[in-house]
């Protein structure tokens, strides 16, 4: 076995907290399918026989009681009163890790060749090699989104050398307003997060000068003798022409005179698969919950060629008005001379007759009254849109209802004990 494979899905979904307060953020649906069905079914296509799967006891019943496949499931439950980051978690099995590993988030949709991120990492003996794609400029509006429209992800900004492979530097936006300092001796500890901390920790550990390593040497001999000693990444390599941090500045600058040592000496190398073509996406926001479910359309038919993207127990009255990119779940049923069209309808859903739908998310047993109007939105589980509703960029949250003849713009709508953060 040259790799295990471990698939995160503990994460809170913080950032689309009306969606995932009902709801576990790994079972939203995502073309009918649950959010963590799309890096299962993945790794189960490229012959991954066994999976760990990190997450939560809710998430772990979903598992057992509805998910067939051919894989098992190794779960491992995070404690619910544990606040753990994704590299806590990995601190969590390391009992389970007898191999190198592939690490793969929940709310990840793509369909990317995964041998190509393998392949770089077994060319260069990398110490990581990680997936990305290029940055989306198109602005999307956002359910419940007042004012000017924002991009619906936050973007990371990276550096590489001019084989586009070799990772030099990365950070999110959201650090860029601030200098970015990771102190050369982290406590082993420290570490919560692997896309936040661990990787660009990694990243700079690659820029290291022999002539800082007697400096290291001595520095962790006098935390030796204060019982301090606090350990980092060369503390878990073997012994071999061991290199240490340089100076921050060296990361951005490498390349410049002569004094730059050969980045190929490094003990440390993290390289970096990007993207150019297909669907890659992270949904960890209500905008980018909503673009997967636009095109989801495009990559189930290429992963699920036997499943139709209508099911067959569904009842369409006028077939023809069903745009060829929806889906419509099991038992749902449309009524004469209504519409749908870049949507997902879930299960046990009624839509009366002459209704509008566009660009929309309906999950399972809505129900939509006759002559109503939905353009853009999220309308969430046992939801009721009643006669004549004009509804606009707006979420819905389970098992509300909306008035009759109501109009209804950039509006969120949940219940009391619901909080939404767009």
């Amino acid at each position: 076995m040259e790799f295990q494979a471990v698939v995160m899905a503990v994460g809170g979904g913080s950032r689309m907290t009306d969606l995932t307060s009902g709801i576990p953020k790994p079972l939203l649906p995502v073309g009918n399918k649950p959010l963590i069905w799309y890096p299962l079914n993945l790794l189960e296509r490229v012959g991954f026989e066994e999976i760990i799967v990190i997450t939560t006891r809710d998430v772990q019943k979903a598992l057992c009681a509805d998910f067939k496949m051919k894989m098992k499931l190794d779960i491992v439950c995070i404690p619910d009163e544990a606040d753990m980051g994704t590299a806590d978690s990995l601190r969590h099995i390391y009992q389970k890790l007898k191999t190198d590993i592939l690490v793969l988030s929940c709310d990840l949709i793509t369909d990317v060749a995964l041998h190509e991120v393998v392949d770089l990492f077994r060319a260069h003996d990398a110490s990581l090699a990680m997936l990305m794609r290029k940055g989306q400029d198109g602005l999307e509006p956002v359910p419940g989104q007042k004012g000017k429209k924002k991009a619906v992800e936050q973007r990371d900004f990276i550096g590489v050398d001019s084989t586009g492979k070799r990772l030099l530097f990365m950070a999110n936006e959201a650090d860029l307003d601030e200098e970015l300092v990771i102190k050369g001796s982290i406590l082993q500890k420290s570490i919560t997060s692997i896309r936040s901390e661990l990787i660009p920790y990694l990243v700079r550990k690659q820029f290291s000068s022999a002539s800082s390593q007697q400096r290291q040497e001595e520095k962790e001999e006098d935390l030796k003798k204060k019982e301090l000693k606090s350990l980092d990444i060369y503390s878990f390599i073997k012994e071999a022409n061991t290199l240490t941090f340089a100076p921050y500045d060296a990361c951005w600058n490498a390349c410049r005179g002569d004094s730059w040592e050969d980045l190929s000496r490094s003990q440390v190398r993290c390289y970096v698969h990007i993207m150019k073509e297909g669907l890659c996406s992270r949904v960890s926001t209500l905008g980018l919950y909503m673009e997967a479910n636009r095109q989801v359309s495009k990559l189930l038919p290429v992963i699920c060629p036997e499943e139709s993207l209508v099911h067959s127990s569904a009842q369409i009255v006028s077939k023809h008005l069903v745009g060829v990119d929806s889906l419509i779940g099991p038992d749902t049923q449309v009524g004469e001379k209504s519409s749908i069209k870049h949507s997902v309808i879930g299960s046990s859903c009624v839509i009366r007759d002459r209704v509008t739908v566009t660009s929309c998310l309906l999950m399972n047993s809505v129900t939509v009254e006759e002559g109503s109007n939905i353009q853009g939105s999220v309308i969430c589980n046992n939801a009721v849109i009643e006669k004549g509703a004009d509804i606009k960029n707006c979420l819905i949250g389970s098992s509300q209802r909306i008035e009759a003849k109501a109009k209804r713009v950039n509006e969120v709508i949940v219940g009391n004990d619901q909080l939404m953060e767009i």
